[in-house]
């Protein structure tokens, strides 16, 4: 976890108070570690997701979502490919992915504008330091699959 420090300003002249506040930043990237960002904060929103998408662009039983205001993103290298997805829920899912190695890195979902969405296994250790709150599409869920996450939706809540 990287820290920085901001000095909040009140008021102004003599009035002026500097207030040290920590923000966490978390560095990831792809596999191969040419495509690489730093996010800032916390993330507006967390998911385990287990529509027929994620299961196909992950190639495992679910993705794993973690979704920050845009702006707290920094893409600090890498080159990167779009592919659009319509899914059959109607929505659109640009994915981003490194040319190189092929992991999937970014994505922007049309249900949430303004976000950017994180596949959360590229986050450096420690890869899962954010809380899971939500888990969607539980009715393609994998029989197999078991958790504890307090939030279960059948589809998008």
């Amino acid at each position: 976890v990287i820290y920085t420090h901001l000095a909040q300003h009140k008021g102004m002249g003599a009035d002026v108070m500097n207030i040290n506040q920590e923000i966490p930043k978390h560095e990831g990237g792809c596999a191969c570690r040419q495509v690489r960002y730093i996010v800032k904060g916390e993330p507006k929103l967390t998911a385990v997701c287990h529509c027929e998408y994620c299961q196909q662009r992950t190639g495992s039983a679910f993705g794993v979502l973690v979704y920050f205001d845009t702006e707290n993103i920094e893409k600090l290298s890498g080159n990167l490919k779009e592919y659009e997805h319509t899914t059959d829920f109607g929505y659109t899912f640009t994915n981003e992915f490194c040319t190189n190695c092929g992991g999937s890195v970014y994505w922007l979902n049309s249900n949430f504008k303004g976000m950017t969405g994180i596949s959360g296994g590229t986050f450096d250790p420690p890869t899962f330091w954010y809380e899971i709150q939500n888990e969607v599409f539980c009715i393609k869920k994998a029989d197999f699959v078991d958790t504890n996450i307090p939030n279960k939706y059948d589809e998008l809540p």
